[in-house]
């Protein structure tokens, strides 16, 4: 879904997507837990990313998501599409470098394995 996100922004808007490889686990609800992980989307230089983020909440009203927006804490205008029924979330505002935007991510809750140990990447 990151992937996607990225992919509706417009042509000639974007120089390169960079998805991490891996993300993190953290726990739900005993014993849920759900992965978290963010893709970076580096823009033309010049284009301004809040312009970008706002034609993202308005391509995604009407969807499968519930949309919030606030100040993000580093002064940003952020959008969040909430899953109105799972914890599934994308966080999406500028990026942490100049010409970014960061989409971050948290799946729906689910069971890890008893096979799998939740510390490390994955």
């Amino acid at each position: 879904m990151e992937l996607e996100i990225a992919d509706s922004m417009p042509e000639g808007k974007v120089t390169k997507i960079d998805q991490a490889a891996t993300g993190i686990l953290i726990n739900c609800d005993d014993p849920l837990v759900n992965w978290h992980g963010a893709t970076t989307v580096t823009l033309d230089a010049g284009t301004e990313p809040e312009a970008l983020v706002r034609a993202l909440e308005a391509e995604y009203r009407d969807s499968r998501f519930d949309i919030r927006t606030r100040t993000a804490p580093a002064g940003h205008y952020e959008v969040q599409l909430r899953s109105p029924d799972t914890a599934e979330i994308y966080l999406i505002a500028e990026g942490f470098d100049p010409d970014t935007i960061r989409i971050a991510s948290g799946s729906e809750c689910f069971v890890l394995p008893e096979e799998e140990f939740m510390g490390g990447d994955f």
